[in-house]
Order: C-alpha cells, then structure tokens, then sequence
C-alpha cells in the first residue's frame, strides 16, 4: 500500500535542511573544483568515462570495471562526501555511506551480503562510501577485504590525514589515491553566486543582491572550504534586517559579510599534514632566502596555536643545516632564539622569532657542514671502520701496543703546539705531514659563500702546508692501495 504522507514528510525534512546540503552537486558537471583530477584527460575523469562506457548507463557493471577502489583525501570543506555520492549516480551503482569510526563488524557483513544479492539479482554494484576511514580497525578491514578484492563492494574512502601515514595499509595498496585541493577564490565566488541565483534550492526566488566585495571576503576567509562560505552566505541572508517596503531586495555589504563569517579559522592539522606542510613551507622559504615567505608561514603556525619551541627548533636545526660556517653568527642567533622564547613566551615571541627568520633567510647559505657529517656517517656504516692510527691513539694504549710482540711502530705523536709548528700567510698553524684519518678523505667541502670562503682558503692553505694537496692526495691514495 503507498505512503500517502511520505511526500509530505520528505518535503519537512527537505525544509530544514541547511543551505550547504541543498546546494551539493546533483552530477559531476555542477561540482566545482578539483579539476586536476575530474577535467576532461585526467585520471578520475578517464576511470569514470571507462567505467560508464563499459558498464552501460542503464547497466549494473558488467565484467569488472574501470573503477578501482579510491581514498579522497584532503581538507574539510573539498567535497569529499559529494564527489563519492557522484560517482556512484555516475555510475548506477548503489551507495552506502557509513562512518568508519562506527561502523561495526555485523553491519560491514550486511553490507557485503546485500551487496552480493544486489549484483546476482539486478547486476547492480555497490559503492560503500566510508568516512574517516583513517579510523578502521583491523578487524573491521578483515571483515571488508575479500568483497573489495572480489570486486563485490567499491570501497571509496574519505580522510583529512595523510593515507600514507594515518590509513590501514592493506586498504592503501588496494586503491588508487586522490588528494582533493581547497577550492580558489574564483571557484568559491562561483558557487555563492550559484547559490544566490538557484530558485529550487537557493536564494533565487528572494531578491537578495551581495555586493561583489562580500563575495571576496567570503572567498578569502573560508580557506577554499565551500560549506564554510554557503553556510557564511545564508547567516547572512537569515540574519538580514527586514525590508524596509514590500518587494524591497536583501542587500548584503561587505561588513555583512565579514559579520557572518567572523573570524578565519587557520586550516591546521597540529598532527598531521598541516603541521608538517606549514613547517616545510617555512624551512624552504629561509633556505631560499625569502624572508616575507618565512615570517608569513610562522604567522599561519601562530595562528593556528603552534608550540613556540616547536619553531624555535626547527629553526635552530636549519641554521647549522643551511647556513652552517658561512656566517657562524647564524646558529648563535638560533641559540638565543630558542633560549628566548622559552623565557618570554607569547606573544613577544613572535618578534624573536621573525628577527630570527629573517637574519637567517637573508645570511649567505651552505650544506657544507651537514654533507661532511652524513658521508662520514655512510662510510662508517657501509665500509670497514677505518682503524685509529698508532700516533694518535690513547697513550697508554701506544705503549702497550709497542711493547707487545711484534707490536706496531708507527711515527710519533707531533704535538701541536711545539712540534714542527709551519705556520701560513693566514696564521694557519700546521704540524707538518701528521695524518690524523689514514686514509684519503675529502668530506667537508667549503663554499664560496660567506664567511666559509674564508675557510676555504684556510683549508686550501693547511693542505699545503701538510703537503696534501691533490698531488700529495693521489700519492697517498697509492700507497694506501699498495699496502705502506
């Protein structure tokens, strides 16, 4: 018997939905966004073509498919539960949305059994839509796995973490991936004025007119998240004042605008990819000497409630990594920096900070120092320790080892202080040919930046003086080879 009153009932649920809902795309061609995944030649966009022409639009799929089990993952606000919904109408196949934090054992098997019956009675595939999928359990994956590799149930995942990281592996290896970005500035407007022109589901049977400057905060403040700016969007239309005559229009300014969406909120996962990305953008903007870049990014962490010391570290690190000797004063700064902010704290450390970042963004740059110490760290671990030489040896132990039978006599330690002191034009005291390795190595490298040129020279002038310059280089390297 039908239901007299479920129309009426669907149209009361209809009515209180908010305006972010009501706008969701209804095919792939209204989703805005994402088009360096979804524009006509890219790899979701060729799937879902495959996959249609294959299956037949009124078909249920046919022998397998082009649609492989994918995880959309990205920030709030990108479309991630719409884009899935899409695919499934895309491709007539039934969908099944459930939270994976919830989702239990019992229900993953109803899902697959039903899905089973769906396909033997109509050829009709499933998708299951999963959200937070980065919070399957191992069991709940054990329960899934064998219809997803079937081909019984696409899984399509959605998550705001990184699925490298924060997703089951299991499930990783048997998808394809697909980072979802925040929308522009333009894509945003776009939507908004959608919004504001649609009469079934918008604003299009009120005469609301926004001023073109509201629509820019809107765009600006919601950080590429379009739920965020359509639910700015109908505040603002609910919160109008009443016309002041019949028929008069709702005209929203840009204050308006800036009241509705009130402060922005910094997209900032302190765990996951945003904490590392804002950090990365901050270490590669002082490395390539851009100092407005690096007090930009420290201001995104700032904002976002960052650990002071976390950045004061980060910091301290990049100035012996990427400035090292080419001005030495570079890692003093670092020092007091750190020391600084763990005393004075916020929000004065914000400016010890910025004056760290930018003395280090525009001081000369080398890798010299953190290229020597990883190549001597690779060949102690992949080649055979080089022994110490007998000269240069404890004192007890040179003793004991000549004194033993048939024990070694190497040269004598040279003390530097009295012993065949040469010294060069730059005051470079040497003593003359003492090796202190044994072997020929050549691991810090300086630069010709900075202060490090001036160790260059000095480096220059030691090896002359000990007469291992790269004659004296080869020769060692011959007699090493020779067994002397």
């Amino acid at each position: 018997m039908a239901d007299l009153w479920a129309e009426k009932r669907e149209r009361a649920v209809r009515g209180v939905e908010p305006l972010a809902v009501r706008m969701r795309p209804r095919t792939l061609e209204e989703f805005a966004g994402q088009r360096h995944v979804l524009a006509p030649g890219k790899l979701l966009w060729r799937m879902l073509q495959a996959e249609r022409a294959g299956a037949g639009v009124g078909g249920g799929g046919g022998q397998g498919g082009a649609l492989t089990s994918i995880i959309l993952h990205g920030p709030p606000g990108t479309g991630k539960t719409t884009l899935a919904e899409l695919i499934a109408r895309h491709t007539n196949r039934h969908f099944e949305r459930e939270n994976a934090s919830s989702v239990g054992v019992a229900r993953i098997r109803e899902i697959g059994d039903l899905a089973r019956q769906r396909l033997q009675n109509d050829g009709r595939r499933t998708v299951l839509f999963l959200d937070e999928i980065h919070r399957f359990s191992r069991a709940q994956q054990d329960a899934l796995l064998a219809d997803v590799e079937r081909g019984v149930v696409t899984l399509i995942g959605a998550t705001t973490e990184n699925p490298l990281f924060a997703v089951n592996s299991a499930l990783v290896s048997r998808s394809t991936l697909f980072r979802l970005e925040p929308l522009s500035e333009d894509e945003i407007v776009g939507v908004l004025r959608r919004a504001i022109a649609d009469a079934e589901r918008g604003y299009g049977r009120l005469d609301v007119r926004v001023d073109d400057e509201a629509l820019r905060v809107w765009a600006v403040k919601c950080d590429g998240d379009a739920r965020r700016a359509l639910t700015a969007l109908e505040v603002a239309v609910l919160s109008a004042p009443a016309p002041a005559a019949p028929g008069a229009p709702i005209v929203i300014s840009r204050r308006d605008a800036e009241d509705s969406i009130q402060q922005k909120a910094a997209a900032y996962d302190h765990a996951g990819d945003g904490h590392y990305d804002a950090a990365s953008a901050m270490i590669k903007s002082v490395r390539g000497s851009d100092p407005d870049a690096a007090v930009y990014w420290i201001a995104v962490m700032l904002e976002a409630g960052e650990d002071v010391r976390f950045i004061a570290r980060r910091l301290a690190i990049l100035a012996s990594e990427d400035i090292g000797n080419a001005d030495p004063r570079g890692i003093m700064v670092a020092a007091a920096c750190w020391e600084l902010v763990e005393r004075v704290g916020m929000p004065e450390a914000r400016i010890i900070l910025a004056q760290c970042a930018t003395y280090l963004a525009l001081a000369p740059k080398s890798n010299a120092a953190y290229n020597a110490i990883n190549e001597a760290i690779d060949d102690v671990r992949e080649g055979r320790t080089v022994p110490v030489p007998l000269h240069i040896k404890d004192g007890n132990v040179r003793k004991a080892a000549e004194k033993s039978v048939g024990g070694e006599r190497g040269e004598s330690y040279a003390y530097a202080h009295t012993e065949g002191v040469r010294t060069g034009e730059r005051g470079v005291g040497v003593v003359g040919t003492q090796d202190y390795l044994g072997v020929a190595k050549n691991y810090y490298r300086p630069t010709e930046f900075g202060a490090e040129r001036l160790l260059k020279e000095r480096l220059e002038e030691v090896k002359r003086l000990r007469g291992t310059g790269k004659n004296s280089e080869k020769q060692r390297e011959q007699r090493t080879a020779g067994g002397e």
